[in-house]
């Protein structure tokens, strides 16, 4: 198929949800303020792939505090892309957040403006939910796989105004790079994960050098770039360093098991 193939690489694990009995349950305007601020300590937003769900990466909220844990003190956001017509897959609908005119995607290729304008707006309100549940952006990562993280790209640092914790890409490209000319200062200090399978024939290695080189020339300070011997997957490697990075982003100079009032 023309759809970008995500082989998940770790499993979806089921956990069971005590139900509060409507003796202890709170009411009224207590019952409302409860329901909408979070205990949270800060927040991953991950965007799937094309093609994709939000299933294909939900299990992260399981894998990660596996491997961090104080990173089951976080909100898991996995938003989904709408379904539109993909200029690769003939035109048929698909899910994807953003049309894709070249196959494989190599530097250089098409970018669909309108699409992207509308991923990041839609990125924007995920952020602006968890801001209205006490969680400040400065307590969110935002990040993806493959045409997501094409999308948390262009939301962190090509139209950022706000100051993200960080920004995650694995296996994605920068679109519009013509608009790095001018990043503001809360985009030049947000620091970036980028992983890339070596091997990767949908998004091609060499977008990840193309990528972090025009974002370190337009100022980003804090570019981490990291390859591994896959092709359009993750690693469990990149797993790991994709949680110690959340993870030091989210508390930073925090010891472990000391929670920090936002």
């Amino acid at each position: 198929t023309s759809s970008l193939l995500l082989l998940s690489l770790v499993s979806i694990i089921s956990t069971d949800i005590t139900s509060i009995t409507t003796a202890t349950k709170p009411t009224g305007i207590f019952a409302h303020a409860m329901s909408t601020a979070s205990t949270k300590r800060g927040a991953l937003i991950f965007l799937h792939g094309l093609g994709d769900s939000p299933a294909g990466w939900s299990s992260l909220q399981t894998s990660l505090p596996s491997l961090q844990s104080r990173l089951a003190d976080i909100e898991y956001v996995f938003p989904a892309a709408p379904t539109i017509p993909i200029t690769i897959n003939g035109g048929m609908t698909m899910t994807g957040w953003f049309d894709v005119f070249d196959w494989p995607i190599a530097v250089g290729s098409k970018d669909d403006p309108v699409g992207l304008d509308r991923s990041v707006a839609q990125i924007e309100a995920e952020v602006a939910k968890l801001e209205g549940k006490g969680i400040p952006a400065s307590r969110i990562v935002v990040g993806g796989f493959s045409q997501g993280a094409a999308a948390s790209l262009l939301a962190v640092y090509g139209r950022n105004t706000r100051a993200y914790a960080g920004c995650v890409c694995l296996s994605g490209w920068l679109t519009l790079p013509s608009e790095l000319k001018d990043l503001s200062a809360t985009a030049k200090a947000t620091p970036l994960f980028w992983g890339h399978g070596q091997h990767d024939d949908k998004v091609l290695f060499p977008q990840q050098k193309f990528g972090v080189e025009k974002l370190r020339e337009a100022g980003v300070e804090d570019v981490e770039d990291q390859s591994y011997p896959v092709g359009h997957s993750s690693h469990p490697a990149e797993v790991q360093r994709l949680a110690e990075f959340v993870d030091a982003k989210l508390f930073a100079e925090q010891p472990a098991g000391v929670k920090e009032d936002l």
